[in-house]
C-alpha cells in the first residue's frame, strides 16, 4: 500500500501531472447526490468545548491548591513586582 501511494507521487511528480478526485460525479458521468448536512453544527461544538474547558479549569484549581498547601509551589510576594 505505502509503495503503490509512493509510486502515484512519483509519477505524478515526473510529469507534472494534476491528481484528480472525481467526488462529484461517477466514473460514467453522473452527478452524485448532495452530501448530508449536519444540523445544529455550533451547538454540538459549544457542548463540547465549554464542558472541556470547565473540566480543565477545575483540575488547573486542584493541582494549584495541592501544590500550594504542599508547598511545592508558593507565590512569592516578589513576582508581582514589574520594576
Amino acid at each position: 500500500m505505502f509503495r503503490e501511494i509512493v509510486n502515484i507521487i512519483r509519477t505524478a511528480q515526473k510529469s507534472h501531472e494534476v491528481i484528480k478526485r472525481f467526488a462529484t460525479t461517477t466514473s460514467a458521468g453522473a452527478i452524485l447526490p448532495q452530501p448530508e448536512k449536519t444540523s445544529f453544527g455550533l451547538v454540538k461544538i459549544f457542548f463540547a468545548v465549554i464542558p472541556g474547558l470547565l473540566i480543565g479549569a477545575t483540575i488547573s484549581k486542584y493541582m494549584a491548591n495541592f501544590l500550594e498547601e504542599n508547598e511545592l509551589f508558593v507565590p512569592s510576594d516578589d513576582d508581582d513586582d514589574d520594576d
